[in-house]
């Protein structure tokens, strides 16, 4: 099973974007927990990280026929990205919206997930073992 790893805006300044919110662990902590993840459950796991819209569009319609399911950490698009969620939408993957923080306790505007709309899961303030939850509930349901 193949699986593609969306992560959107400052995802890569994970252990130093407000540690409080989002913990001490780092960007390539994360990199590490999937490559982990891969090799403990036999999957393919590439990963894409960006802070600019249009590429994470792209990789989602670069996805299509390509990938089994897809694991989205949208960010800040979460709330904005009428786009990510058309490009979702599209392409007909099984994905799964991943939040670090639990996002229904924030800020009101925070709490709108415009991608979550074309997910099949969404898991939310489970830290970085979210995505591990997403990759291993893809492959129960979908691989």
């Amino acid at each position: 099973m193949k699986i593609l790893v969306l992560n959107g805006p400052n995802i890569n300044m994970l252990g130093i974007r407000e540690p409080d919110v989002y913990g001490r662990q780092t960007f390539s902590d994360l990199l590490a927990l999937l490559k982990q993840t891969a090799e403990d459950h036999s999957l393919q796991i590439d990963q894409f990280q960006s802070n600019h819209e249009g590429a994470l569009v792209d990789k989602i319609q670069e996805a299509y026929g390509v990938y089994n399911g897809i694991v989205i950490n949208p960010a800040a698009y979460t709330h904005t990205s009428i786009a990510i969620l058309d490009a979702l939408k599209a392409v007909s993957i099984p994905t799964v919206e991943v939040h670090i923080s639990d996002v229904s306790a924030r800020e009101p505007f925070r709490q709108i997930s415009y991608a979550g709309r074309a997910c099949v899961k969404t898991i939310t303030g489970q830290g970085l073992d979210g995505y591990r939850q997403a990759i291993l509930y893809l492959k129960e349901n979908y691989g």
